[in-house]
């Protein structure tokens, strides 16, 4: 028997403007913007929530904007999108590709702003099918980690209301037509840490006289990978990825300094500690071996926490998502590695929500990826952060569903 909220989510969704969306979502995406430079991205969501009748703020938290419809008495529900892109020479070949030299929509928060514009419009037009307060949130700066706590320092909840419950979803890898969700943590901490080596520059013909730290950086990137594979049980999950290192200018010039940059992801605070200890004591070690004239520097930077979904929100508007879209597109993946800022929307817990997945994979190209399982799968075809990456058109209504389901699942329908 089918539940009053995903009748009613289908009731909403069934006349949906797609051609007008997918216009929407290919504008989004010809014209990507960094984190808090969102100028565009945020004026277009803001006039389409002020034509469907939404009380719209711009600036909050930066570039953030925020949309509120109060609809009598009843739940107030926040429905979240992040809307930055990244520093990605786009290779996809879209006939709407990037525009913008260098920076491209390659994680989906095009596609995110898209499905959060037509769930607040189909919302907005069916309000006399549900009470409560709908919270739209377009978010800056997800992918530097600062946007949602900017946004609550702002005056989020004192501006326009605490709500009672939050919703996220992202796009994600995987033969679209999939929503994963879990009652509990989906996505793991990451940690940025920045090491810099100090050593004595001097000439490429004479490296005895300098302490070369381009050496001691290899060595130190080297050893950095036995961090996970020997010191933490196979049990806890953790990565450690070198994602930069810098030094020198020159051929023949051995230079005083050289740099590196680390992301660590977790699932538990004690495993995070013992991560970091262990970078702190191989880098001391290492720059002491070389005969550094002074001992590293070891940054902790930015920082995202645990993503962990309250059961009960989840497992309800799970409930309602399989309702809407079939037995067998809902299951549980069990937590992912990597990582969202949306829990600081949540105040680390304080407000309970729910975040899941919608697969974005085109048929053709899951198809084609080489491999049996879907482990084998998922690493042949394009990921978020990949210059490749290029959902399918046909996932843009049933994102949209997804947030209008999950929204009626916890508002009073009428």
């Amino acid at each position: 028997m089918t539940s009053p909220a995903a009748r009613t989510a289908l009731d909403l969704t069934s006349d949906l403007p797609v051609p007008d969306l997918e216009d929407l979502y290919r504008d989004l995406h010809r014209h990507p913007e960094l984190s808090l430079c969102e100028h565009r991205t945020a004026g277009t969501l803001a006039g389409r929530l002020k034509g469907a009748g939404f009380e719209t703020t711009e600036g909050v938290g930066g570039t953030g904007v925020v949309g509120r419809l109060v609809n009598g008495d009843g739940p107030a529900v926040l429905l979240r999108a992040d809307m930055d892109a990244l520093p990605v020479k786009e290779e996809t070949g879209l006939p709407y590709a990037s525009e913008t030299d260098g920076v491209m929509h390659a994680c989906g928060h095009d596609l995110h702003v898209t499905w959060l514009t037509g769930a607040a419009e189909a919302l907005a037009a069916g309000r006399e099918t549900w009470r409560g307060t709908l919270l739209v949130v377009g978010q800056p700066a997800e992918e530097s980690g600062r946007g949602a706590a900017r946004m609550v320092a702002d005056g989020l909840y004192e501006r326009f209301g605490r709500p009672d419950v939050l919703l996220g979803q992202h796009a994600a890898p995987g033969l679209a037509g999939l929503y994963p969700h879990a009652p509990g943590p989906i996505m793991s901490a990451a940690t940025d840490v920045d090491i810099v080596v100090h050593g004595r520059g001097g000439h490429g013909s004479r490296p005895e006289a300098t302490v070369d730290p381009v050496v001691t950086a290899a060595y130190l990137v080297t050893r950095l990978q036995t961090v996970v594979s020997r010191e933490i049980a196979a049990g806890d999950a953790a990565v450690l990825t070198v994602g930069r290192i810098e030094a020198g200018i020159r051929h023949n010039i051995i230079p005083s300094e050289a740099r590196i940059s680390l992301n660590l992801r977790t699932q538990s605070e004690d495993v995070r500690q013992r991560m970091l200890a262990a970078i702190r004591r191989i880098a001391r070690g290492e720059c002491l071996a070389a005969g550094c004239p002074r001992e590293p520097e070891v940054t902790i930077g930015s920082t995202f926490p645990m993503t962990v979904n309250d059961a009960d929100t989840d497992r309800a508007v799970a409930a309602v998502h399989e309702e809407v879209f079939g037995a067998g597109t809902v299951f549980d993946p069990g937590p992912a590695m990597g990582s969202e800022d949306f829990p600081h929307l949540a105040l680390d817990g304080a407000i309970p929500y729910s975040y899941w997945f919608v697969t974005t994979t085109p048929a053709e190209v899951w198809d084609q990826a080489p491999g049996d399982t879907l482990p084998q799968k998922l690493a042949a075809v394009p990921s978020n952060h990949s210059p490749h990456f290029a959902p399918d058109l046909s996932v843009v209504a049933p994102g949209v569903r997804t947030l209008v389901s999950g929204a009626l699942a916890l508002l009073s329908v009428a």
